[in-house]
């Protein structure tokens, strides 16, 4: 596994996200349903929900450079990384008070990685007693709150921290 990053691609999830309209970088368009799930924009990266999440608050952290994992990440774009990590702890905190926080990085698909080019990390809300193995077991996500829902109620959280 290299560390090398690529040019932004088209077919990345990740890079169409950034180059939404309000990205600072890049030209490139993303749908108004992808750029809705963005709840939060820095510098060097940005949080996304996950439009399939395990849990209400299921966020991906990721940053806008195109790069396959962490090897290929510059000292200044880890930071950023873990710094948005730890903000997204807060607000996952603040908005749901789960009784634990999920963090994980996949990296390459045997690992359980959809986007296996453009480096993640996940941050799952959960819950003594959480429906997550209806996952599992049932193959069906179970969701009390839609995306658009979420996003609302994270915004402003993220916003009072940057």
């Amino acid at each position: 596994m290299t560390g090398a990053a690529g040019p932004p691609s088209p077919d990345c999830l990740f890079c169409r996200v950034h180059g939404a309209p309000g990205s600072q970088e890049s030209s490139q368009s993303a749908s108004d349903a992808d750029d809705e799930l963005v709840v939060a924009r820095r510098p060097l990266t940005y949080v996304i929900l996950n439009r399939y999440p395990y849990n209400n608050g299921h966020l991906m952290v990721a940053p806008h450079r195109h790069i396959p994992n962490l090897t290929g990440a510059m000292d200044d774009e880890l930071v950023a990384l873990m710094r948005l990590t730890r903000d997204a702890e807060r607000v996952l905190t603040e908005a749901y008070q789960p009784h634990g926080i999920n963090i994980g990085v996949n990296l390459g698909r045997p690992a359980g990685a959809g986007i296996v080019d453009h480096v993640h990390i996940h941050l799952v809300p959960r819950w003594n007693g959480d429906t997550s193995f209806m996952s599992v077991v049932g193959n069906v996500r179970v969701l009390p709150e839609e995306l658009g829902q979420t996003a609302a109620r994270l915004r402003p959280l993220f916003d009072k921290l940057a």
